[in-house]
């Protein structure tokens, strides 16, 4: 038996595939179910989940540009 481990920015790559494949509402829903996973919590160890709420929050953000103001001059 042999165990094969992804680097991170492999296991990223796969979430984003994964992300962009998903519908706006199973995006929110999934951010959402994230967002609670990564709450403020007391441990040594780094969250597992902030790296994924954040891929989330920028595939929305790839989907649904802000519109910027213009200044004028």
């Amino acid at each position: 038996m042999s165990v094969a481990f992804q680097s991170e920015e492999v296991q990223l790559q796969k979430l984003r595939e994964r992300l962009r494949l998903m519908s706006d509402s199973e995006l929110i829903k999934f951010g959402k179910l994230v967002r609670g996973l990564s709450e403020p919590r007391v441990g040594v160890t780094p969250d597992p989940w902030k790296a994924q709420l954040e891929e989330a929050r920028a595939e929305w953000r790839r989907r649904h540009p802000t519109k910027r103001r213009v200044a004028r001059t």
